[in-house]
């Protein structure tokens, strides 16, 4: 399955919204590597194995399910998700990529892949529309998130 979208930053119609800057998404993006728990409650742990400038690499864990990812840090544009193939766990990929087509107006494109073909009207066809509608759930959830840790000053250079 491969599917991708757009999520609107800014809303330049909502005057009593803050407007987020780059620097701020950027350290949000980063922040939802480096500390999942904060965006994804059914996470029981993250285990950083390896953190650098350039990524990290990572085993998540939910329940009895470990998943092991690497993280590549693309910095102030994109963030990239690898998940090799595991057990059960086929490869699969996310890249969060920030776009800014105007000053100021940002979106973030979230890309996701798993390279497995499925049958036009079978079950797995069901059954990654599901996918797709909580992953656009989930990343409009990622954006409220970084929206309000930006507002609190938690996203502020240090």
């Amino acid at each position: 399955m491969n599917f991708e979208h757009l999520v609107e930053v800014n809303d330049f119609d909502n005057f009593a919204a803050l407007l987020i800057t780059r620097a701020q998404l950027w350290q949000g993006l980063r922040l939802r590597a480096e500390s999942p728990k904060l965006f994804v409650p059914y996470l029981d742990a993250c285990d950083l194995r390896e953190l650098s400038e350039n990524g990290l690499r990572r085993v998540l864990r939910y329940g009895q399910l470990q998943v092991e990812d690497q993280v590549h840090f693309e910095p102030m544009q994109a963030v990239h998700y690898a998940v090799p193939a595991q057990g059960e766990i086929p490869a699969s990929s996310l890249c969060m990529r920030i776009e800014e087509p105007n000053s100021g107006a940002l979106f973030v494109r979230f890309s996701y892949a798993d390279g497995i073909a499925v049958e036009p009207g079978s079950e797995a066809e069901m059954l990654n529309e599901y996918r797709r509608s909580a992953y656009l759930e989930a990343d409009i959830d990622t954006m409220r998130l970084i929206r309000e840790f930006a507002e609190t000053g938690r996203l502020d250079a240090q």
